[in-house]
């Protein structure tokens, strides 16, 4: 019998469970250049993926004027909702949350995506049965704020200290720091390697090593 080493399995979705990576960071440049400012690039745009879209605006042009916000959301969402029909979830990913919940563990998500974004992906993945909890920027405060967690917390009356955040950004890494749960970090999102590895918390590159660091490995 497994004995989970958490009561509470927390996983992020952009760059965590699908693949939304490149395809999130070129709409984000393709929104900014068509409303007239500056490319970002493409390193900054990852950067600030997982961020409500209030900040990961103003990280990227402080001076931007949220009276344009709908052009900007127009534009973002012309671009990146034809890519986001081409996406999946990362490999082998689907298999092990699936296998956890059989398990009896649970599952939850706590995603930058707004709440109507995250319907979207569910009915295209048919994954939604799989978590007995979700969190959206638009309905909590942004990461690393450490509401989403205390909201997780409420709704399925587990303790913060008794969950895990799995997520690919440094965004994830605070909000479980700020919440005080533990975390485990994806190498194959967002962020590079070479800065998750400096919080000092398991940084795994695919999906076995994942499992191992969950404690879950004798599901695969």
């Amino acid at each position: 019998m497994l004995v989970p080493k958490f009561d509470l399995f927390v996983f992020d979705w952009d760059g965590t469970i699908m693949d939304t990576t490149e395809p999130i960071a070129a709409g984000i440049c393709h929104a900014f250049v068509s409303m007239g400012y500056k490319d970002p690039g493409m390193e900054v745009a990852r950067s600030v993926i997982g961020l409500d879209w209030r900040s990961a605006i103003l990280s990227i042009e402080p001076d931007f004027r949220f009276d344009h916000y709908d052009q900007f959301e127009t534009a973002y969402r012309e671009y990146y909702l034809v890519k986001e029909k081409e996406i999946g979830i990362f490999p082998g990913l689907e298999d092990l949350m699936r296998k956890m919940k059989a398990a009896g563990l649970r599952l939850a998500v706590a995603t930058g995506k707004s709440r109507r974004g995250l319907d979207r992906v569910f009915a295209q993945t048919g994954v939604g049965d799989i978590f007995e909890a979700t969190v959206t920027a638009d309905e909590s405060a942004g990461k690393p704020d450490p509401l989403m967690l205390q909201m997780l917390a409420e709704q399925t009356g587990v303790d913060i200290h008794q969950m895990v955040m799995i997520g690919d950004t440094e965004h994830d890494l605070w909000l479980a720091k700020n919440a005080g749960c533990a975390s485990v970090a994806v190498s194959y999102g967002a962020f590079p390697k070479s800065e998750l590895v400096k919080w000092k918390v398991p940084v795994v590159d695919n999906v076995v090593q994942l499992a191992t660091a969950l404690g879950v490995d004798e599901l695969l």
